[in-house]
């Protein structure tokens, strides 16, 4: 046998595999299925599978206590890791708090109040060994600002303290009410670069805000923006600024006996109840609501990515929706004992992993040190003075400032560079509810585009090979003359349907030119390579429909390669497969293309 028989044989052999229609389903357990793999894809209810009931209980304690599983295997080793690290968040933790209850514009004590009680609830419910719980520098800037446009939080100081108590409890229900209802996956929407940024921006916010303590001003504004808050500096330099509070924040020498401005006596004990000074009516209600859904949004995404990473380090797993139930119980909890938002530091959370922590027991140990500095130390925290306060909060936001990931971003995606920038730019020059607000619109307009504009390509055949590649990609790859392979890279919906149709019949026009002015052959037949279209819906099918009759006009065929099962199902439905003929769908690109001209398939 020659090679061109060879050849033919092979080709006939290749012919007899068709596209697979898949089978008919069940509406009823399509759905469930969709519905499971959005809200289940974890599939939690595994382990509870063919358990006796005995047996049902106890994995659905651990599930909600996870303490109890990883506690019967807690030992003398462990326990000396968690104290070492519990004990060197301890001492980070207590002067961080201080200073974050001052962004939130709130007494000393209600910082150290939610490094006490919201420490405990996570270390029974939380999933995560590493991740060190309290207030954090975001969150008390955000909490500061939002609440403070409400109620002067100097003027009206119980109803202030009522209203962060408020939007608290709403945080908590917002994060619970996320982690039961299994939509965790929401917190994505605010992507990686967006939060590099707003990070960024707040940690500049927050440091600007220390100025007034560093350089002993008594007036200072309200205002977060960098203008307001430079005009407010400088507006101060001849009358306001005080140079012992810039000696002593700039050099830390003998501050305890020229400090002027000092910090007010912190109260002595632990948490008070605070259930009953809750806003569960009235015209601060919704207030509290808003603030709380904002600030639990934060908090949460913080905390799971926190969690995340440090759980990449050390190869285990984090379970998502746990950790917001667990997040939100603490802050639910917390906001009835006088505690403010709480979430995951990432400066603690990297200084508990460094010192080896092994389990969620640091967190206890570093509640148990805060509990004795609020029973015996707080009184002598009254000789601190607010330049060394402003100092510590400026040193430990430094870090949220992360450049080099800024520039890897730029790097990899531009538009993600984008939000980045949107992010910091709107925290800086406005507010940090603008600069959320900016990451999270720049964020859905990058989730928009990639919908309705997905990327199309021109393919070509590999040399010597049976591959056909993006020509972009592979620029050895070469065109099969009298024909056009075009591959789509994206779901074909009502909002891209149309541009999908559109920019093929673009791509078709633009090659009748080139062959036309390099006098080839003109194109004869147009494959469409489907293997990226994971779905199509009624719009994408009517707009291959359009297409189909476009291609006719001109005497061009129609062809479509690897539909994937749920295309090929809704291909066969909507019986455009027989509006081009089934003959007309084939396996692969290189099995299209010998069979509508084998001869040029050969010859390439």
């Amino acid at each position: 046998m020659d090679a061109r028989s060879l050849s033919a044989s092979r080709r006939g052999l290749m012919h007899l595999h068709k596209v697979g229609t898949p089978p008919k389903q069940n509406l009823l357990r399509e759905f469930t299925a969709r519905v499971k793999e959005t809200f289940f894809a974890d599939d939690p209810l595994r382990p509870f599978k063919d358990q006796p009931r005995s047996r049902k209980l106890v994995l659905g304690i651990q599930a909600i206590f996870p303490i109890f599983e990883w506690g019967r295997s807690y030992n003398w080793k462990k326990f000396r890791g968690d104290l070492i690290a519990g004990l060197t968040i301890a001492s980070l933790c207590i002067p961080q708090d201080i200073g974050y209850a001052k962004l939130a514009h709130l007494d000393p004590q209600f910082g150290l109040y939610s490094s006490f009680v919201p420490p405990l609830i996570y270390a029974f419910m939380g999933s995560s060994r590493d991740i060190a719980i309290g207030p954090v520098a975001v969150v008390s800037l955000l909490l500061g600002s939002m609440l403070s446009k409400e109620i002067d939080p100097y003027l009206k100081k119980a109803e202030y303290r009522r209203l962060a108590f408020t939007a608290t409890f709403f945080a908590g229900i917002t994060q619970a009410a996320l982690g039961f209802l299994r939509l965790g996956f929401l917190i994505d929407f605010l992507s990686h670069a967006a939060i590099i940024g707003f990070m960024a921006g707040a940690a500049i916010t927050i440091a600007l805000q220390q100025l007034k303590g560093l350089l002993g001003i008594k007036n200072f504004t309200k205002e977060t923006d960098i203008i307001s808050v430079m005009h407010s500096v400088w507006g101060n330099v001849h009358h306001g600024w005080n140079w012992q509070t810039i000696l002593i924040g700039v050099s830390f020498l003998s501050f305890l006996l020229v400090a002027k401005y000092i910090v007010k006596d912190i109260e002595k004990g632990i948490n008070p109840s605070s259930v009953n000074q809750i806003y569960f009516s009235g015209e601060y209600l919704l207030k509290g609501l808003k603030i709380g859904i904002v600030a639990g949004l934060i908090a949460l995404t913080e905390a799971v990515a926190i969690g995340r990473t440090f759980a990449s380090m050390k190869d285990y797993q984090i379970d998502g929706n746990k950790e917001m139930v667990a997040l939100g119980a603490m802050n639910v909890v917390g906001s009835m004992t006088s505690c403010y938002v709480a979430t995951g530091s990432f400066s603690r959370s990297a200084v508990n992993f460094m010192s080896g922590c092994e389990t969620a027991v640091s967190n206890v140990i570093m509640s148990c040190v805060v509990f004795l500095t609020l029973e015996f130390i707080t009184p002598l925290f009254k000789y601190t003075p607010n330049a060394i306060l402003a100092a510590i909060i400026i040193s430990a936001v430094a870090g949220l400032i992360d450049i080099p990931a800024a520039i890897l971003v730029w790097k990899i995606d531009k538009f993600d560079f984008v939000a980045c920038l949107g992010a910091f730019l709107g925290v800086v020059f406005k507010s940090v509810e603008i600069g959320l607000l900016i990451a999270v619109t720049v964020s859905f307009a990058k989730i928009l585009l990639q919908v309705t504009r997905p990327r199309t390509a021109i393919l070509g055949k590999v040399p010597r090979s049976n591959v056909y590649r993006n020509i972009l990609q592979y620029p050895e790859a070469v065109k099969v003359p009298g024909i056009l392979i075009v591959r789509v890279d994206c779901a074909i919906y009502f909002s891209n349907s149309n541009y999908v149709k559109e920019r093929i019949l673009r791509w078709l026009m633009d090659e009748e030119e080139r062959v036309k002015a390099a006098c080839q052959p003109t194109i004869q037949f147009l494959i469409v390579e489907m293997s990226p279209v994971t779905d199509i819906d009624t719009s994408g099918i009517h707009a291959l429909e359009e297409l189909h009759r476009s291609l006719e006009k001109k005497n061009i065929e129609l062809i479509l390669t690897n539909p994937g099962p749920v295309v090929m199902d809704k291909l066969e439905v909507s019986r455009f497969a027989n509006l081009i003929g089934e003959d007309k769908i084939f396996l692969t690109v290189a099995d299209a293309v010998s069979s509508c001209s084998p001869k040029q398939a050969d010859e390439v």
